[in-house]
């Protein structure tokens, strides 16, 4: 490896308890991996937690941590990486410590629900970002001012954002490989046999054709426009137009390729969605009703009791 950069980087991870061990590992061993083929310490990591106590991920590893970080000691990036749920993502101390940090001129990261802290701090306001797709959601309904993009990993300026699951391979080799070269970054993935590396644009999801096993143009244009129309849903006669076929045959492709209709499938949508947000988000369950686009309470907690057995307030307590 060329001798280009030769100082060592201080890299922080804060750890909010039930953060995916898989994201983690996703981000820090590639760090390793660099110092152990490079031969000497060119990254060394630091690993915090909210209670400085060690912190639980969401399969019941427990790693150990050291109080949040304070002012002054230099770290060169700051990682938050969270799992689980944005509604007990409440952490004060970790937007103070980022904010310091961000003052104190580190860069600042999110890794799969990450980000949602990262606007919590009010760190991400003028910057593109992506988040994990699950939680995309609930940080539009929180602060519906910011919009996160569906990619893999996104660099803008001093903020790092990341979706999570295997995608920290591809971030961390990008920032490798700006550091260090393509070809050291290389060795670093093959090391992890990560030799299909993604783009930082690619897709976090499969495409919805792989999603539904369906090829058919007209039926994917309205599947897509269906995820994209929650809060206001369209009529069938306005889909088909914009699908380009007529109602009759709109109703004829959901029965065929998805034995559906237009109408039950738009609903398990907007309800699915309405579910995530009830175990996502702080919003009440008449302000979650009306982002999915139901037209009163009464009527979406009927439509929800329908379709999962409980009503929506239930259907919160019991997560």
């Amino acid at each position: 490896m060329t001798d280009i950069d030769n100082t060592i980087q201080d890299i922080g991870f804060i750890l909010v308890p039930g953060f995916a061990l898989m994201c983690f590992a996703s981000a820090v061993e590639p760090l390793r991996a660099v110092n152990l083929l490079a031969g000497r310490e060119l990254y060394r990591v630091h690993i915090y937690s909210p209670d400085g106590e060690m912190v639980r991920s969401s399969s019941g590893a427990l790693v150990p941590a050291q109080p949040l970080p304070a002012r002054g000691e230099r770290l060169h990036s700051v990682f938050v990486v969270a799992g689980g749920h944005p509604s007990g993502w409440h952490w004060p101390n970790i937007y103070a410590s980022l904010r310091a940090f961000e003052r104190d001129g580190a860069r600042i990261g999110g890794i799969s629900g990450g980000p949602y802290l990262l606007a919590a701090a009010g760190l991400l306001g003028a910057h593109r970002f992506t988040i994990h797709w699950e939680h995309a959601p609930a940080l539009i309904e929180e602060f519906p001012d910011l919009k996160p993009e569906q990619a893999r990993y996104i660099f803008d300026r001093n903020r790092l954002t990341c979706g999570g699951g295997v995608a920290p391979l591809d971030m961390m080799h990008a920032l490798i490989a700006a550091r260090f070269g393509p070809a050291f970054a290389t060795r670093v993935s093959d090391w992890y046999l990560h030799t299909q590396v993604g783009s930082a644009a690619e897709p976090q999801r499969a495409s919805l054709a792989e999603r539904h096993g369906l090829h058919h143009p007209a039926l994917l244009a309205a599947l897509e426009k269906m995820e994209a129309t929650i809060e206001q849903p369209l009529d069938r006669d306005a889909m088909a137009r914009f699908a380009g076929v007529t109602p009759r045959h709109l109703d004829r492709l959901f029965a065929g390729h998805l034995n559906s209709t237009f109408t039950l499938e738009y609903r398990r949508l907007r309800l699915e969605h309405a579910r995530k947000l009830l175990q996502q988000s702080a919003l009440s369950v008449s302000e979650i009703g009306f982002a999915c686009g139901f037209a009163s309470p009464g009527h979406f907690a009927r439509r929800y009791r329908e379709h999962f057995g409980v009503t929506p307030r239930n259907g919160r307590k019991a997560h």
